[in-house]
């Protein structure tokens, strides 16, 4: 059997960079083995499968090299690009099927959006030991991190721990222990580990970020919509960082890098996050055909 796939890198910055996810059209006769063995051949952190829903414009289904995933903002922004540039999908509003049910879709202009839902926090350093676990396995010491914050588990739809960290050279400088990360990624329920400060390459732009998902089987990877969303309610909830819309760096510490922009949009009711849309933009760099 031959699979088609389109790899479109998601999140450009000015066209440039961005994180590149796999994306198969018309993948109703595909089983949950035959897409994980597409996504092993494909490499990339997530590649995601399109098809037919009978209650939203189209369902979708992530996997990483290793396991099957939930939502994948790169990988919703990649396919919902492709979909647009086919003109299977019209601007608006659209939504995407899951595994975990249902998000919208905001397609406006050249710019693709996920719906999350509002954010929970689990504080980390209410549990002392669990904390100690975290910060041993990210390699860093409280002097490292913003003064009076802490690592703290936030889910918007999937969980991430956020790190803030007190500027980009020690972002730069994690060498994170993938073995624990694991560990700890499955205790807690976790995609991975977001690591930021507020450092940033351009102005007007929000935080720097690096993120790490061993558990999925992704080393690092150069932009985590789903991962953005809560990093951006950190930012207004916990630091005061004002604004509806909070751009996100990421991919610029890499090696090699691959800057990458996310555009997340908090939705306020008396000052308070309802929901938030993450996004930005897309483009489509080749095909593969592969033989399963």
């Amino acid at each position: 059997m031959q699979v088609r796939v389109r790899i479109v890198s998601a999140f450009v910055d000015d066209g440039q960079g961005g994180n590149p996810a796999g994306v198969v059209l018309q993948a109703d006769g595909l089983s949950s083995a035959q897409k994980q063995a597409v996504a092993v051949q494909v490499g990339l952190s997530e590649t995601a499968f399109v098809s037919r829903s009978q209650r939203a414009a189209c369902k979708l289904d992530f996997f990483t090299p290793t396991r099957q995933i939930a939502h994948c903002g790169h990988a919703t922004v990649a396919a919902f690009a492709l979909l647009r540039q086919l003109g299977q999908v019209q601007q608006g509003w659209t939504s995407k099927e899951t595994v975990d049910g249902d998000r919208d879709i905001l397609i406006e202009g050249d710019m693709a959006f996920m719906a999350q839902r509002q954010p929970d926090y689990v504080h980390l350093d209410d549990d002392p030991p669990l904390l100690e676990a975290v910060m041993a396995a990210m390699g860093i010491d409280p002097g490292q991190l913003l003064p009076g914050l802490w690592p703290t588990r936030v889910s918007t739809g999937g969980a991430f721990v956020i790190v803030p960290l007190a500027d980009e050279a020690r972002v730069a400088a994690l060498q994170p222990e993938p073995q624990a990360l694991s560990r700890l990624s499955e205790r807690l329920d976790l995609v991975g580990f977001y690591a930021f400060s507020p450092d940033t390459r351009r102005p007007q732009r929000a935080a720097g970020a690096r993120m790490f998902a061993p558990y999925y089987g992704i080393a690092e990877e150069a932009a985590t919509g789903m991962a953005a969303g809560p990093l951006a309610c950190f930012l207004h909830d916990l630091m005061g960082v004002s604004g509806e819309r909070l751009l996100i760096e990421q991919g610029h510490l890499m090696h090699p890098p691959s800057p990458s922009v996310i555009s997340v949009e908090l939705r306020l009711e008396e000052g308070r996050i309802v929901g938030l849309l993450a996004g930005g933009r897309a483009r489509v760099m080749h095909e593969l055909s592969l033989t399963l």
